[in-house]
């Protein structure tokens, strides 16, 4: 149990420190974020959305006010990472990075995270 726990929280640490850094870089940088975005032909309306859900999904992650809130927001960080990783390897900047680390991290951080609290 010890052991599925430290799991749980290293990759949740993982996922929402990547998630955390990539809102503070859409917050304190947000015109060299919208060029990313047009860059990968997407709305640079969405940066600071993004961002704000960014940080509210970290919260409901690491504090699970509701099952159902939590499962949306797991699913909603797996296709946001999901496209951020398709979109950074059809832009040429490779399928390795940030984007595909917390994509990796999302499926112990969810399983585990259901595990040791249902």
């Amino acid at each position: 149990m010890l052991v599925k726990r430290i799991i749980y929280w290293v990759f949740t640490g993982i996922l929402c420190g990547i998630m955390l850094f990539s809102a503070t870089m859409y917050f304190s940088k947000t015109e060299m974020v919208k060029g990313f975005f047009e860059g990968f032909n997407f709305p640079t309306y969405i940066v600071i959305p993004l961002a704000i859900l960014k940080v509210l999904g970290v919260l409901i992650v690491l504090f699970r006010p509701s099952k159902w809130l939590t499962e949306w927001v797991y699913a909603g960080f797996f296709f946001n990472l999901v496209l951020a990783t398709a979109a950074h390897h059809y832009a040429g900047d490779g399928i390795l990075g940030g984007s595909l680390l917390a994509l990796v991290a999302v499926f112990p951080s969810y399983f585990f995270g259901k595990y040791l609290r249902d």
